[in-house]
């Protein structure tokens, strides 16, 4: 139960009643992925009403070294994410029984990579000893610390990263520490597969009233802009339907250049569906938005943000067809972050980053190494 409904935040009546409230932590959810989403999509199956606790930047400096984001930002992102019933801002780094009482929580639940304070000390302990404790599967192929990876290194090659030399050079600088490889902070590749996208999917298809509403993008590295852009359409109408068309991989890069785009459009489809305003993607959209593409949607509004329309191959208009029937709009969202302007932080901050993430192994192999030796020592 809910604890007779006890926790510090006024929450909706229909909470009571719940059977099993639980409690998720991620170490830091700074850089929000599709990996974390995953995390929490398990972890609200594992109960009935999820609490997410989010930690402060000052708390993430101390045990883990410098976040790439703001704690306000990540506060925001998390509540984008589509199975956060709410979270619990400022949360200690190490998850105690008094954390799980005070927000009236079962259990707490956890991905099964081990997250340790600044002392090597294992954050969940107490409540492991409690068996008030459970586990979800880490998302394969990503982290933080392989994105902070693509970007430092920016290479074209950087979306088949295990077999391109230059990468698995920048990660051992990056990533690893002096003794060996840590397995909770190694990335393997990422396999998209049709019982993934499943999961993500919300399944609804529009209904009666529904306002059918289409945004077109690359959404790379999916951020806080990008969340208080789809929160403005959302916004837009009563009952909103917003559809997302993801550009395939080659035409992000050819109207974004550079190495663009950092996920491939597996990555950014998980992404972009983990999020509580988005009802359905279209995975390889067209950059035009033609005739085609509207009727069959029966799409009501096209909507772009205040960036800039790349113009098509062929130097026309992509909203050409939405503009000649009156139903293109432009919304600002009153957040100019961008990719680019993520990457640049990452870029100014490197030294740093490298840093945290070879303390964050080394304390990790550690670890490794010591239930290794307790493992043998048992046989």
């Amino acid at each position: 139960s809910r604890k007779n409904g006890r926790g510090c935040f006024d929450l909706p009546v229909q909470m009571t009643g719940y059977d099993m409230v639980h409690y998720s932590l991620s170490p830091s959810y700074d850089m929000v992925h599709y990996g974390h989403s995953n995390q929490l999509r398990q972890a609200k199956a594992m109960g009935d009403y999820l609490v997410v606790g989010v930690h402060t930047d000052g708390e993430i400096s101390k045990h883990k070294g410098p976040p790439v984001f703001t704690q306000a930002e990540r506060y925001k992102m998390v509540r984008a994410i589509k199975w956060v019933d709410e979270i619990v801002e400022g949360a200690p780094y190490v998850t105690t029984l008094d954390t799980l009482d005070k927000h009236s929580c079962d259990f707490c639940v956890h991905g099964d990579d081990i997250t340790l304070t600044v002392d090597g000390e294992d954050t969940y302990a107490e409540v492991k000893r409690e068996g008030r404790y459970r586990e979800c599967r880490r998302t394969q192929g990503v982290s933080t610390t392989d994105l902070v990876g693509r970007m430092l290194l920016m290479t074209k090659a950087h979306h088949s990263n295990l077999d391109n030399s230059n990468y698995q050079q920048h990660t051992d600088n990056f990533g690893k520490g002096p003794k060996g490889h840590s397995p909770w902070t190694g990335v393997s590749q990422f396999l998209q597969t049709s019982q993934k996208i499943i999961q993500f999917a919300s399944g609804k298809e529009p209904q009666p009233g529904d306002t059918i509403i289409y945004v077109a993008g690359a959404f790379d590295l999916f951020h806080i802009g990008h969340v208080d852009f789809l929160e403005a359409v959302y916004k837009l109408a009563e009952k909103p339907y917003v559809i997302v068309g993801l550009h395939f991989d080659q035409e992000v890069n050819r109207y974004k250049g550079k190495n663009y785009p950092i996920m491939n459009v597996h990555e950014r489809t998980l992404s972009v569906l983990a999020c509580r305003y988005v009802s359905e993607v279209v995975i390889g959209a067209p950059y035009a938005v033609g005739k085609d593409l509207l009727d069959h949607f029966k799409v009501d509004l096209v909507i772009h943000g205040k960036t800039e329309v790349f113009p098509d191959k062929d130097s026309s208009d992509p909203y050409a067809e939405p503009k000649k029937r009156g139903i293109f709009r432009t919304v600002d969202s009153g957040n100019s972050l961008t990719t680019d302007d993520i990457v640049q932080r990452i870029i100014e901050n490197r030294l740093q980053f490298e840093a945290r993430n070879q303390k964050k192994e080394a304390k990790e192999l550690a670890v490794f190494e010591a239930m290794k030796r307790q493992v043998e020592g048992a046989v």
